[in-house]
């Protein structure tokens, strides 16, 4: 068994660059409500932000060897995803290896495992998204796997599919999709810039959202009083 593998088929960098001008949050919606990790996982600064290829490592609940591994052989712009059984009481990274990422110009960390030094975290600006904020320590001692598919917040990661993230949470993009999600975000974004314009305009929401036939198909009933107050529904 080969412990440590690169990544077998990297992300181009123009598809990246595509995918990092959306939000996790649109990203999903163009995706069709797909890719979302749990909402558990939150960065430790709300101003933190991510995007770039994972690269993934599997590591015993409480046991950060392999995470030190990961840290050692990613590549720049590498976001690592570690998968270790979603045990929150240890914290598995810090600002020491936060400063070992910067050094080698590794993306960022996501972990369902715990996380501390979090004020140094938030002043070195290392984006670190975790299951928890701990300050117990962790063992050294079980070797896993390095760039194997794992599961992280309830999704399959695969080496190489492209993790987005921030102060909402995180969304993963398979590596064969990111042209078709940038497509589909594009124009979601430019939908919803329209649905502003109305508003500003002076168009009410069920108009804007066409719930008109919706609201009838229902059987709405608007009391008296809302007579006249924005948009009626007849």
């Amino acid at each position: 068994m080969i412990h440590i593998k690169d990544i077998t088929e990297r992300p181009d960098k123009a598809d990246i660059d595509a995918i990092s001008r959306f939000s996790p949050a649109t990203i999903h919606e163009a995706q069709g409500r797909r890719g979302a990790l749990s909402s558990r996982l939150k960065p430790v600064d709300y101003r933190m932000k991510l995007c770039g290829p994972a690269f993934t490592v599997k590591c015993a609940p409480r046991d950060n060897i392999m995470l030190q591994l990961a840290i050692n052989y990613a590549k720049p712009g590498d976001i690592i995803v570690v998968s270790a059984g979603e045990y929150e009481e240890a914290g598995s990274f810090g600002d020491v290896l936060a400063n070992a990422c910067l050094a080698k110009g590794i993306g960022g960390l996501v972990t369902d495992t715990g996380v501390r030094d979090t004020l140094q975290l938030r002043e070195l600006g290392f984006p670190v998204f975790s299951l928890s904020v701990c300050i117990k320590g962790t063992v050294k001692e079980t070797i896993a796997a390095v760039n194997d598919p794992i599961i992280v917040g309830g999704e399959t990661i695969n080496p190489g599919d492209i993790m987005v993230g921030d102060a909402d949470g995180l969304v993963v993009v398979r590596r064969q999709e990111a042209q078709e999600a940038a497509r589909l975000s594009q124009a979601r974004e430019d939908a919803e810039a329209g649905y502003i314009a109305a508003y500003k305009e002076g168009k009410s929401v069920i108009e804007v959202s066409k719930l008109e036939p919706v609201l009838k198909g229902k059987g709405l009933v608007v009391d008296s009083w809302f007579i006249g107050v924005g948009h009626r529904i007849t």
